[in-house]
């Protein structure tokens, strides 16, 4: 890592998270730290880490969301930077097991666009960070920063599917979700249609997002949240959340789930909390596409992945 071009990601990265905390600083966020050991799962569907808490089953946090959120009731915007573990046995060179997490949240917004918008503000702020602090860096690796558009392009879920099966030989209607490849062929459409790098998909079925995700009004089925794609890779998932205690007990019961686990996270909307939202940006994956990696370890200075638990 002495070698100045395996020094050059970690740099650039340490300018990124600059950057993001300089925008949410402008933006009136409050930074804060939340445990990293908690007693139940953050998310439904994804694996967690079980650890042994003297004698007490505990488990790695999987995200900041549940404090985040409760947090948004005690100073109305806040961020966090800090490492989440996912116990999800994914073998490719965009996974990891721990990586750093950059979360916000933000009360009294209408809905998830507003979250978007904020998002955008962090996005240039970084881009612009990397600029100043790692010049020198980003020109030795031949890195072509992005233009972040004032307005980043939109695309619901819904229509983006349409345009996949309407363009390609595939047609993935029907489908909660979308393959690495329709990211990528949406991330050329951005680019060849609005000039931009970056394209948010909005509208996400409710059967593919957390429980506490805001249904989109008139049609429950899909989610007001987004991802933000960059260069053809999810970069960031987010969206609106639900702010009423009732809402979250229909939204588990609907799942099928107890709300016994979430007690101590749903006892926060008992008293009243604001229409919210925030996002998750990934740091490994934002440094490994802003330099051209072919895998995210390149731009992490100590993986943990299926295989790897050393150094």
């Amino acid at each position: 890592l002495r070698h100045p071009a395996l020094r050059a990601p970690h740099v650039i990265s340490a300018a990124s998270v600059a950057g993001f905390r300089a925008a949410l600083d402008g933006l009136g966020f409050t930074e804060i730290h939340t445990p990293k050991v908690v007693a139940s799962a953050t998310e439904s569907g994804a694996n967690v880490f079980a650890i042994d808490w003297f004698g007490t089953p505990a488990y790695l946090a999987q995200s900041p969301q549940f404090f985040k959120q409760a947090m948004v009731g005690v100073f109305e915007r806040v961020y966090e930077t800090g490492p989440v573990f996912r116990a999800e046995p994914h073998d490719t060179a965009r996974h990891l097991a721990q990586y750093t997490s950059l979360d916000a949240e933000l009360g009294f917004i209408t809905d998830h666009r507003d979250v978007m918008a904020v998002l955008r503000e962090v996005v240039a702020g970084m881009t612009e960070a990397v600029a100043r602090q790692a010049g020198e860096e980003c020109a030795l690796l031949e890195v072509a920063l992005p233009k972040v558009p004032e307005r980043i392009p939109e695309i619901h879920f819904a229509r983006a599917q349409e345009l996949i099966a309407a363009h390609t030989a595939e047609d993935p209607r029907g489908e909660p979700d979308l393959a690495p490849a329709h990211e990528r062929w949406l991330s050329e459409w951005a680019l060849r249609e609005h000039g931009s790098e970056f394209l948010f998909v909005t509208g996400y079925p409710m059967v593919k997002r957390p429980f506490y995700t805001h249904p989109e009004p008139g049609r429950p089925e899909y989610s007001n949240s987004f991802d933000l794609l960059f260069r053809g890779l999810e970069l960031v998932t987010g969206g609106q959340r639900l702010h009423r205690y009732e809402d979250y007990l229909a939204a588990l019961a609907a799942r099928g789930e107890s709300a016994g686990p979430y007690e101590g996270y749903l006892s926060a909307f008992r008293h009243g909390m604001p229409p919210h939202g925030g996002f998750a940006l990934g740091l490994e994956r934002w440094t490994a596409r802003l330099t051209g990696a072919d895998n995210i370890r390149r731009a992490t200075l100590f993986p943990r992945d299926l295989h790897r638990l050393n150094p």
